[in-house]
């Protein structure tokens, strides 16, 4: 696992050990980065259940103003730590926060303009954290969606309208923006 592109380039990110998490591929990563690449730049990043922090640490790479990194295990964030380290970010810009991604995102009084929510598969979490999102993502902002294609997402999550699903093998990029 590595920073595909940007001022962290080529970077070897650490993984946390186990099955608790399971690391979005570097196909699905630059799959997604080439769907947001216009809206990176200066945004704020809400990397929510972070695992390693591998998709807000692409953001910061790509020049994301700030990347937040919500998990709710110790032991990932303590990987993410780590993986700030290596790739030279600050904690000005690189902000972890240990947390129920879901609670965390109902009660943010920040507002996010990329959301990347990839939970654990089939719990029933990603449902519940796209429903919450609708509060914390700014008017313009995106949420992204990472899933596999047999868990159907909403066409609506409060606010939020799906506006495009894209497949890579198994797993689908859902994309939700406010309602207009």
């Amino acid at each position: 696992m590595r920073v595909i592109t940007g001022s962290a380039r080529g970077r070897k990110l650490e993984s946390p050990t186990g099955n608790d998490v399971r690391p979005t591929t570097d196909v699905v990563k630059e799959a997604v980065f080439s769907i947001i690449q216009f809206d990176v730049e200066g945004c704020t990043f809400l990397d929510a259940f972070a695992g390693s922090g591998q998709m807000g640490l692409e953001a910061l790479s790509r020049g994301a103003r700030r990347a937040y990194f919500v998990d709710s295990s110790r032991r990932s964030l303590s990987v993410v730590k780590k993986n700030i380290e290596i790739c030279g970010f600050s904690s000005d810009s690189a902000v972890t926060v240990q947390a129920d991604s879901v609670s965390y995102l109902s009660a943010s009084q920040k507002s996010f303009d990329i959301i990347f929510l990839d939970p654990p598969y089939m719990t029933g979490l990603l449902e519940k954290a796209l429903s919450a999102a609708d509060k914390a993502v700014s008017e313009n902002g995106i949420v992204i969606c990472e899933h596999p294609g047999e868990e159907q997402l909403p066409e609506k999550a409060g606010g939020l309208s799906l506006r495009k699903n894209y497949r890579y093998g198994k797993i689908i990029i859902s994309v939700y923006k406010k309602d207009e």
